[in-house]
């Protein structure tokens, strides 16, 4: 069983359809009720759609329980994101979500985050982190690389890799972007239907093991994201896998 956030268009979308084709049970996820009736002819009919607001933390403990109430899940696609928002909202969608879901979901086997080449760009200065000053685009993904290097060196059995789908034609994108949408979702797919150990604890781009920005390895900086994400959220790093690690 798989879960995708942001899976109600783009490429969260294309990876489930086609991961619903291999025959794999997905579960998509929506923002919005409103979203969901908007786009419920393009999704596939056999897949349930749990529905909750990322920037809301009260929604995303919400979508951990429920999620939870399903079983433990194979693997765990962190899809969503927003890129021309408010900083606010951008730092709460793409990296405090991702950090409420993995540590109140059910340990899955796998986890895969989808990353930016513009995380090099981003700061690694935590030091006016708030919920009210946010970060910026950069930023956030640098910091979910951040997130997903801390989640891979506190539990070594679980297979985790992050991935660039490139700059495609999303709503993200304005469906302007040049690269390919199905190149794109290509690797999410492929390493979720992989149980290959060599594809652990990478950065991927295209099928193909990439470099990093290195300053993502740096492990005190992990460490004070990490005790932001929970002073900021109430929920304490990895929870949920209590016992378990």
């Amino acid at each position: 069983m798989i879960f995708i956030t942001g899976s109600t268009d783009g490429l969260g979308l294309l990876a489930a359809k086609e991961l619903i084709r291999l025959g794999h049970e997905v579960v998509l996820h929506a923002r919005s009720k409103k979203r969901l009736e908007e786009v419920a002819n393009a999704l596939p009919k056999s897949a349930k759609v749990l529905v909750a607001d990322l920037s809301n933390m009260q929604e995303v403990k919400h979508l951990a329980k429920e999620l939870n109430t399903l079983g433990s899940f194979d693997t765990i696609i962190h899809n969503a994101g927003v890129y021309q928002a408010p900083k606010d909202l951008i730092f709460k969608v793409n990296v405090l979500a991702p950090f409420i879901l993995s540590s109140l979901l059910n340990k899955p086997k796998q986890m895969i985050f989808i990353n930016s080449n513009m995380h090099p760009h981003g700061s690694i200065s935590f030091e006016n982190l708030s919920l009210e000053s946010g970060v910026d685009y950069s930023t956030s993904k640098l910091q979910l690389l951040m997130l997903a290097l801390a989640i891979g060196r506190r539990v070594p059995e679980l297979y985790l890799n992050s991935v660039d789908p490139g700059w495609v034609p999303t709503k993200m994108a304005n469906y302007s972007a040049p690269d390919s949408l199905e190149e794109g979702s290509a690797t999410q797919v492929w390493l979720a239907s992989s149980q290959d150990a060599d594809l652990n604890k990478k950065y991927f781009y295209h099928m193909k093991e990439a470099a990093y920005d290195s300053k993502a390895d740096n492990i005190a900086a992990q460490d004070q994201l990490i005790k932001k994400c929970e002073e900021m959220s109430g929920v304490e790093f990895l929870y949920s896998y209590k016992g378990l690690i």
